[in-house]
């Protein structure tokens, strides 16, 4: 058996063995890839695809294998690739420093996920509550279609019962709210409440984003009752909407956030930022995590921050999204069964007038292009923020049959 699977396995060869030996957990797309390079990645048998879910779930913000993100990697794995949080490390309280200074001096805890992320602030919400409250301010309000990973502590907070089913019972202290009503915002938020967590962009419902209105209403009331307002932004942070936070078009200011996806640079880190005096409720010994900001992660964190500022990255994030926009909006006008778009800057939800969206991803997966569907009608886009106009333009040209074809 060969030991590079680029150098040797066919894409069947390594569909064949995945299938055998990893649980069945993913509906896996009939596709291997063995290399990535900027907008693209490539099989086994040397066919390219244009990427445009950055790797999958918007993993991989900066496009496949940033030179200077390698580069990173590369010295730090020949320099210290692992300690544990037992110890100090330069990148670690470099990347807490950047990070915090984006944030208005808020202090970091460092996870490997998004999952773990929500975790962290979950933990750290009840924590400073039971002391800043007392011990029966302990509830959790999030959305309706709302996803915060799938721990249980995660699961939990996730307003989706699909994701909750056979895993019962699931933790107690969560509550639901409908997302964007703000007629109900004082009913379901009781004295009892600790935090009120909340996607700035909910992306795996469909790209539907807060209404400035909305989120402001929210902060308004968690400033007034004491409540801590969480803002997830595990997929739309990190400069995809055009802004560093998502937030930030919105003008608040959380209490906690999360982040993750795009912050590694294509390595698996995870942050929660919490506002000093809330910080304080976590000492030694209240949470952990082996891994979480170590040393190869950190340092190819910190070159991904490098990159999304030396090269004027989040700007691109708003200026391709308002162009990919523009083109969708030609797609419609042209007859393809497009009803609107949702979304900032390169993250995108494209409801259909159909419920074909499967048929059209895999559509356009067989023309050489990755996009998610999310549901029977709602396409998700997600591009590396290194995005040019003419991948767009590609994208769209591909999407553009795809459409066409699948329109019934």
């Amino acid at each position: 058996m060969p030991e590079n699977a680029a150098n040797g396995w066919t894409s069947e060869q390594i569909i064949a063995m995945d299938k055998a030996y990893v649980m069945g957990t993913y509906g896996r797309a009939p596709v291997a890839f063995v290399r990535g390079e900027g907008m693209y990645l490539w099989t086994a048998e040397g066919e390219r695809f244009l990427d445009m879910v950055s790797g999958g779930r918007a993993g991989c913000g900066l496009g496949h294998c940033h030179p200077k993100v390698t580069r990173a990697i590369q010295e730090q794995a020949e320099t210290l690739a692992f300690v544990s949080n037992d110890y100090y490390c330069p990148t670690r309280a470099e990347l807490a420093r950047r990070l915090s200074e984006r944030t208005h001096g808020y202090k970091v805890f460092f996870t490997n996920s998004g999952t773990e992320a929500t975790e962290g602030a979950l933990k750290l919400a009840r924590k400073w509550s039971k002391k800043a409250k007392g011990p029966e301010a302990v509830e959790i309000l999030t959305a309706y279609q709302s996803f915060h990973g799938r721990s249980y502590g995660a699961m939990s907070a996730t307003g989706q019962a699909k994701f909750q089913e056979g895993f019962e019972p699931i933790l107690p202290g969560f509550r639901y709210m409908r997302f964007l009503d703000r007629q109900t915002i004082v009913q379901k938020m009781p004295d009892e409440t600790c935090a009120v967590m909340l996607e700035t962009i909910q992306g795996e419902s469909g790209v539907n984003p807060v209404t400035k209105e909305y989120i402001q209403d929210v902060r308004k009331l968690t400033e007034e009752k004491n409540i801590l307002l969480i803002m997830d932004e595990v997929q739309c942070g990190f400069g995809r909407t055009g802004r560093f936070w998502c937030y930030e078009h919105f003008d608040i200011q959380p209490d906690i956030v999360t982040l993750a996806k795009s912050l590694g640079g294509g390595l698996s880190v995870g942050v929660v930022l919490a506002r000093p005096d809330v910080a304080e409720a976590f000492g030694p010994g209240t949470h952990g995590s082996t891994f979480g900001g170590n040393p190869l992660g950190t340092a190819a964190a910190l070159a991904a921050m490098n990159t999304l500022e030396e090269e004027n990255l989040i700007q691109n994030a708003a200026d391709m999204g308002d162009y990919f926009r523009r083109g969708l909006a030609t797609l419609k006008r042209n007859g393809r069964p497009i009803q609107l778009t949702r979304g900032l800057g390169l993250m995108i939800g494209v409801q259909l007038t159909a419920p074909i969206a499967a048929q059209v991803a895999m559509r356009c997966l067989e023309m050489g292009l990755l996009i998610h569907n999310v549901g029977d009608s709602v396409l998700r886009i997600l591009p590396a923020m290194v995005a040019k106009a003419e991948h767009i333009d590609e994208a769209l040209g591909i999407l553009d049959k795809s459409l066409a074809i699948s329109n019934p």
